[in-house]
């Protein structure tokens, strides 16, 4: 099996890489070089918005599987359809819980859980007039930016196409700081801001989210899919278990004015797992490893 892997050089992509590499795949990995690739797999360096480099770097080359860790928008979605046209018969693109976002609570009830259906990226508006190469906007406009990259690929690919809708990923070396903006702030006895109700959310450990990634690139499904552990944690509850963790009780504020912490949430990011389930994968719990999450983070 050869696959490529767009991006990955940090966080659970480059779990990604390791896993795909020790089940035996030949491994392409494609980004700036401004990490190293972990040893064994091939590295190519281009600037996947920049759509002559990618060309020159994939001279010749094909691969039975793409796996899109970077693409935040439909203008690089638009140069992976034409760039990877005839190199490979199947993409994965990961995608992310916000495309759910500002979309209401599909299903009824305030903690009713996300199905795929939500976001159909077969009918999805697409917009490359918008000023997707400016940062700020990106930035501003990720989930939107991610279903968009989405509808793109989906309508538009000339290869299968999967996109993984991942849930907040936790663990290993998050970059993010969301995590350890808890733990140290109630470690050290400061407030908490969060929503006067803050609804539920999905989460996923970092190694799941990688082994998920690498069975979907071997598998045959197409769409998207959703990509989480079950159970699900609101910004009390995740307070309470890095309280018990540092042996502190946190000190949770609303109202005062200051932005809420990164995993308090207006509505609900409660994900349906039921489709991964049928195709085959079973998802852990939170609760088996948020424990050792945390233990980790404070290391």
């Amino acid at each position: 099996m050869d696959v490529c892997v767009i991006g990955g050089s940090r966080y659970f992509g480059r779990r990604l890489i390791e896993e795909l590499r020790d089940t035996g795949a030949a491994v392409t990995v494609i980004n700036r070089g401004s990490a190293p690739a972990p040893q064994g797999v091939t590295h190519l360096r281009a600037d996947r918005d920049d759509e002559a480099a990618l060309r020159t770097v994939l001279a010749g080359r094909s691969f039975d599987v793409v796996i899109d860790q970077v693409c935040y928008s439909p203008l690089q979605a638009a140069i992976a359809a034409r760039v990877f046209a005839g190199r490979t018969r199947r993409y994965v693109l990961t995608s992310t819980v916000e495309v759910y976002a500002e979309l209401g609570r599909p299903g009824g009830g305030p903690g009713a859980a996300l199905p795929e259906q939500a976001v159909d990226p077969s009918t999805w508006p697409v917009d490359l007039t918008l000023p997707w190469t400016e940062p700020r906007f990106l930035e501003g406009h990720y989930g939107e930016g991610k279903r968009q990259a989405e509808a793109l690929l989906t309508r538009e690919a000339p290869f299968d196409v999967v996109t993984v809708r991942t849930a907040h990923v936790l663990g290993g070396a998050d970059f993010t700081g969301r995590l350890a903006h808890y733990i140290e702030r109630i470690e050290s006895g400061l407030p908490v801001s969060v929503h006067a109700a803050p609804r539920p959310a999905s989460f996923i450990h970092a190694p799941e989210i990688a082994r998920f990634l690498a069975w979907a690139a071997m598998a045959d499904f197409t769409g998207p899919v959703n990509a989480a552990s079950h159970g699900t944690l609101d910004a009390h509850q995740l307070c309470e278990a890095i309280g018990r963790a540092v042996g502190t009780e946190p000190t949770l504020v609303t109202g005062t004015g200051e932005p809420v912490s990164p995993f308090s949430f207006e509505r609900s990011y409660a994900m349906d797992t039921g489709r991964a389930a049928r195709l085959g994968f079973q998802f852990s719990s939170v609760g088996e490893w948020l424990p050792l999450v945390l233990k980790e983070a404070r290391a």
